[in-house]
């Protein structure tokens, strides 16, 4: 059965009010970080193909890079399974990513059906796809479908407002918040929310597009 959707800001404002309330660092941390964003994205190939421009770059790099490829006319599935490799790569495109943009065009993914998906199903379904790991599906699960208890652990911006906000000695790996962060469901996503505001807030930096 798929859980809690995030729909608007009063969802996200739900879920922030229940973490504050179980979590005083959470409230500490809305205290600094004003009004939480809503980050929902619509569904389908375009929301997909910017989690794979947005993987292992920084928040600048990722918006440049999709600025030339909103440009260039390469963020719907058609476009990009009809472009070379060059065209993509003239787009800003790594070789890699380039190979990943047009695997996604060619993975036949049902967009539709995959918004009935429970969580587990939806990432396992969209991991199947060369160039997406589990981030990126987390990522897509969160903004595109507005699944509120998924957490993109592997997140360094996470692991980082984690490791600062929560007073650890060392930066928590995956495996480590993925387990901290079984305390935040049902809310997880909106605690993730919560530690990239607070990361921007603490380092000065974006962690998210």
């Amino acid at each position: 059965m798929v859980g809690r959707i995030i729909h608007s800001l009063d969802c996200v404002a739900e879920g922030a009010g229940w973490l504050a309330a179980q979590e005083p660092r959470f409230a500490h941390a809305l205290t600094l970080v004003g009004d939480l964003p809503l980050r929902r994205h619509a569904d389908g190939f375009t929301a997909l193909l910017d989690a794979i421009v947005g993987q292992q770059v920084s928040v600048a790099s990722a918006n440049a890079i999709w600025a030339r490829m909103e440009a260039a006319g390469l963020i719907e599935m058609a476009a990009v399974a009809a472009a070379s490799d060059e065209d993509l790569r003239a787009a800003g495109l790594s070789r890699q990513k380039a190979r990943y943009a047009k695997a996604l065009a060619s993975s036949g993914i049902d967009f539709i059906t995959l918004r009935d998906d429970v969580d587990e199903a939806v990432v396992a379904r969209l991991v199947a796809v060369p160039g997406i790991g589990r981030w990126t599906a987390e990522i897509y699960a969160m903004f595109a479908l507005g699944r509120a208890d998924v957490f993109a652990a592997g997140d360094l911006a996470l692991q980082e407002g984690a490791r600062v906000l929560f007073g650890l000695d060392d930066r928590p790996s995956e495996k480590a918040l993925r387990v901290m962060a079984e305390a935040w469901s049902p809310w997880r996503a909106v605690a993730a929310r919560i530690l990239w505001a607070y990361y921007h807030v603490a380092k000065s930096r974006e962690g998210i597009r």
